[in-house]
């Protein structure tokens, strides 16, 4: 059974941590169940069957450790649950992507596992969260990745479950690359003896090192839609959008990890946490902060560039609306003189068709000053017609 310590650090949202003597902690596991009789929790949970033999699709890997040093790489759960109780000082890690409900309650049955968290690990799309079940510490983790083609941040869930010689991660998504947590880990044995506290460590490490690049591939695209704002582009407020729904995503992410790595941090002296793991979550929490207050900025800096391009595509909408108005205004001054000279043009042609129509009887065809009149008469009109214009500014 656990140690008092132990205890008294999960039930109060802690991390167990391993005694400052550089040994590890003797943790012993309670009486090994067979698989005729599972823990009541998974087996009476509604909804769900009992537990059956699990499969192995998505077991990525599983490994027994003792004082830092893998010893066995079972090929099945089962293989890895009977190693196990084989060695009561040791340390199973289990990694699993993507789990069938078979292969979580035979975990739960194996490990006690709370239903609760079974049921959130099996449905994912979980907030991050650090929650207590009896002796396991369940963590929920949002990892994320940039993807340079399309310039978009892809995130995955990672569910952590940390008991006392037990670490089950079941991991919802292509991040993060948990097999390089592995290999580090396993290279430095002298941390990885402190038990499963320091692999929930390395995890923790692993997904805020994975938000560096994203805050990087950000800026750059923010960069970008600044340039593409002050040019006009007429689908930087797609990008805008898009990118802003992305940066509440990633803030959903980063903030609640500020308070779950505040509150392990809380512990640590009353539960004595080991002083080189200490400063390797304080590590993990200066990064997480500076993450938080980058996504921050990031978030106020798009509604910042959308107020400007609101502005200038207004500017750029009235801009074009005053040149209509002005070409609507030249042509409208083009009309009139048109129209004014076509009304000038009209009174001779009246006239000389009314003459040129060559009637017999007309008085005016045998008038000695006939021809006299018309042109006078024409000329007379038109110069009326013509200052008429001119006064109303036609001409």
């Amino acid at each position: 059974m656990p140690s008092p310590e132990l205890s008294a650090s999960l039930k109060q949202g802690g991390t167990p941590i391993a005694p400052n003597n550089g040994r590890k902690p003797v943790w012993r596991r309670a009486p090994a169940q067979t698989p005729a009789s599972p823990p009541d929790p998974p087996a009476s949970r509604p909804g769900l069957a009992s537990p059956e033999p699990a499969e192995t699709g998505s077991v990525v890997q599983a490994a027994l450790y003792r004082d830092g040093v893998r010893v066995s790489s079972p090929a099945s759960l089962a293989d890895t649950f009977r190693e196990l109780r084989d060695q009561p000082d040791g340390m199973a890690w289990i990694g699993l992507a993507r789990p069938t409900e078979s292969e979580l309650l035979s975990l739960a049955a194996e490990f006690d596992l709370h239903p609760l968290a079974v049921e959130d690990a099996m449905e994912a799309h979980q907030r991050p969260k650090l929650e207590r079940y009896g002796e396991t510490l369940f963590v929920v983790l949002r990892a994320a990745r940039y993807l340079d083609a399309p310039e978009e941040v892809d995130f995955g869930e990672l569910h952590v479950f940390v008991g006392p010689d037990f670490v089950i991660t079941v991991r919802h998504g292509e991040a993060p690359d948990l097999s390089t947590v592995r290999h580090r880990m396993e290279e430095s044995p002298e941390l990885l003896k402190l038990g499963p506290e320091a692999v929930l460590y390395a995890i923790l490490d692993a997904v805020v090192d994975g938000y560096a690049p994203v805050v990087a591939g950000v800026q750059n695209d923010i960069d970008e839609i600044e340039t593409e704002v002050f040019r006009g582009d007429p689908e930087v407020s797609r990008r805008i959008y898009e990118l802003s729904r992305e940066m509440v995503e990633f803030q959903r992410a980063t903030r609640p990890l500020v308070g779950m790595l505040h509150g392990l941090m809380a512990g640590f002296a009353k539960y004595g946490t080991d002083e080189e793991l200490q400063r390797y979550l304080r590590d993990v929490a200066d990064h997480v902060t500076h993450t938080s207050e980058r996504v921050d900025g990031f978030r106020q800096a798009l509604t910042d560039i959308l107020t400007v391009n609101a502005t200038l595509v207004t500017q750029q909408q009235n801009a074009e609306m005053r040149a209509l108005a002005e070409a609507g205004f030249e042509q409208n001054e083009e009309i009139k003189k048109i129209s004014s000279w076509a009304a000038i043009l009209f009174a001779p042609t009246l006239v000389g068709t009314i003459y040129g129509m060559n009637f017999r009887e007309m008085p005016e065809l045998h008038w000695v000053l006939g021809y006299p009149f018309a042109v006078v008469l024409m000329a007379g009109v038109c110069t009326t017609l013509y200052l008429i214009f001119k006064r109303k500014d036609w001409l």
